[in-house]
């Protein structure tokens, strides 16, 4: 349902600061992408929407499924046409999710505010029209902007070779108007985007070239040059890129990148998932940016695996609304971690809990050497299941207690590295956060298995709530 804040007369969609959305309604309801590409069963992606109302007799279920009338588009993040960088405009409503299909290069626009719990299909961009209009495709993280336009960046060109340029939506007929950045200006590759305009700035990321990592992910793609180690700073008003970061082998492949909260805060992190390492980005007295990394994941030396050391492959990081805590997730390991950052030079690990991963005591991979387990850890059954996959997709509720994750990272990366969950599907489970000192803790009572779904086992992505998030709303 819509809020105070969304529908008052003298103001638009979202929250007036960070603060002010710490204090937003519990959420109720959540939509994320469930994919069937790459699975074995030849049937459209949908979005699925879960009850998550503790009391509600539909707790942790899905009540509804939104299928896309296209198959094998991969699914994958999502965004709003409008959030809390609209906040001073009252014509604004948040109330179209775009999603936008990672492989496909397809675009929905889903109406979710005629019924929240019901959304229905607004409208279809289709690839054609995304090539002909920018030359970009695969398009993956999507903000809404000031102006009342919607951005996704891209990570490839229509022939499947990396290119990190951005899509712009017309943000009330959702035609494609061209791109963002100059003719030129693209990057090597793409991947995520945050924007600042109180600094005049954006950075972005890189993953890969989408004709490489779509088949599936080895090593030797990265030494070929095929990923990505860099974050690219844009000019946020002249829409042209000033600098280029080079965060060498302890960068590879930085993915999720996210500004503090505050608007006037011209410093952020960037979680590197092959590295497994955290970089902190900041605004120097010159003027430019620079990095410095901050936290370090241990690889582990193992056996029975395909390398002798596993990364732990830092899949999403967020942070919360208050700019107090930064939380990330292992995707190998299969951990999620809390770590305190009132001192963003220091961050300090505050909580910490395993979800599936492939080091369980009772798998196939023994774990010879460990800078910080002194056992592996023991596997994960919420109500009755074990967990199979990992923890990969987090979102935090806007108050900071709780924390959903989803296990499924890419169809043919989970295919890979996760074969059981491929049969019995992905699932989403709750953790509940100390928002005070620290910690972490699997809320036994939440569980949604998408190995149940009608349709037979789906991988579940990205979370988002009606309300905004903070991994979608940006402050001005």
């Amino acid at each position: 349902m819509a809020t105070k804040q969304e529908t008052c007369g003298a103001c638009g969609p979202g929250y007036k600061s960070p603060l002010d959305a710490m204090k937003g309604p519990k959420e109720e309801i959540i939509y994320l992408p469930c994919i069937y590409r790459s699975t074995g069963i030849d049937k459209p992606d949908y979005l699925a929407t879960v009850d998550v109302k503790p009391g509600s007799p539909y707790y942790s279920q899905v009540i509804h499924r939104l299928p896309m009338p296209c198959i094998r588009d991969e699914l994958h993040h999502s965004g709003w046409n409008a959030c809390s960088s609209c906040y001073g405009d009252h014509s604004k409503r948040r109330d179209k999710l775009i999603l936008p299909s990672l492989i496909s290069s397809r675009i929905y626009i889903v109406d979710t505010g005629k019924n929240p719990r019901s959304p229905s299909l607004h409208k279809i961009v289709e690839p054609t029209e995304v090539y002909w209009c920018t030359g970009l495709a695969n398009p993956h993280t999507s903000h809404c902007l000031a102006s009342g336009e919607v951005m996704l960046s891209s990570i490839g060109d229509p022939s499947g070779n990396g290119k990190g340029g951005f899509i712009l939506l017309d943000g009330e007929t959702f035609d494609v108007k061209g791109t963002w950045e100059k003719e030129g200006e693209s990057a090597p590759f793409g991947y995520d985007f945050w924007y600042q305009p109180r600094h005049n700035v954006m950075i972005s990321t890189e993953w890969g070239t989408p004709k490489v990592f779509s088949k599936g992910f080895r090593f030797e793609d990265i030494a070929a040059g095929h990923y990505g180690q860099r974050l690219h700073v844009w000019d946020w008003q002249r829409h042209v890129r000033t600098q280029t970061i080079d965060l060498g082998a302890e960068g590879a492949i930085p993915l999720e990148i996210r500004f503090l909260h505050d608007p006037s805060a011209a410093e952020g992190f960037v979680g590197c998932a092959l590295s497994s390492n955290v970089f902190r980005f900041y605004r120097t007295e010159k003027g430019d940016w620079a990095v410095e990394k901050v936290i370090c994941v241990p690889n582990k030396k193992v056996s029975n695996w395909m390398l002798p050391e596993m990364p732990g492959l830092i899949t999403d990081i967020l942070l919360s609304l208050d700019d107090r805590f930064l939380y990330f997730s292992n995707w190998l390991h299969g951990d999620i971690r809390q770590y305190d950052i009132s001192d963003t030079s220091n961050p300090k690990l505050v909580g910490q809990v395993f979800i599936g991963g492939s080091i369980q005591k009772d798998g196939p991979v023994v774990v010879v050497e460990d800078e910080e387990l002194s056992e592996q850890p023991e596997p994960r059954i919420v109500k009755g299941k074990r967990i199979r996959g990992s923890a990969q997709m987090i979102q935090l509720s806007l108050d900071g207690k709780r924390l959903y994750v989803t296990t499924s990272l890419f169809s043919n990366w989970d295919k890979q590295f996760y074969p059981d969950m491929i049969k019995e599907g992905s699932v989403m489970l709750q953790i509940d956060v100390d928002s005070k000192s620290g910690g972490l803790s699997v809320n036994p009572n939440f569980l949604v298995d998408f190995g149940k779904e009608p349709g037979g086992p789906v991988l579940a992505h990205e979370v988002r709530y009606p309300g905004g998030d903070c991994t979608s709303d940006i402050w001005l």
